[in-house]
């Protein structure tokens, strides 16, 4: 048991809890800004107008 037994405060428990979502906030726009160049990447890949026959992979857009 620890000398000082009063435990932790509430009021630094609530400021870690504000700095964690901030930080979880962060992370969740930086991975979605991967994923949206990601996407926008494989976009640009594609051409507009696809002729490709339907046994090499056409796809349509939409």
């Amino acid at each position: 048991m620890p000398a000082n037994d009063n435990g932790l405060e509430q009021g630094a428990l609530e400021e870690a809890e504000r700095h964690l979502d901030t930080i979880a906030r962060a992370i969740g726009r930086h991975i979605a800004r991967e994923h949206i160049r990601a996407w926008e990447r494989e976009r640009r890949k594609r051409a507009a107008n696809d002729n490709r026959p339907k046994e090499e992979g056409r796809e349509p857009d939409g």
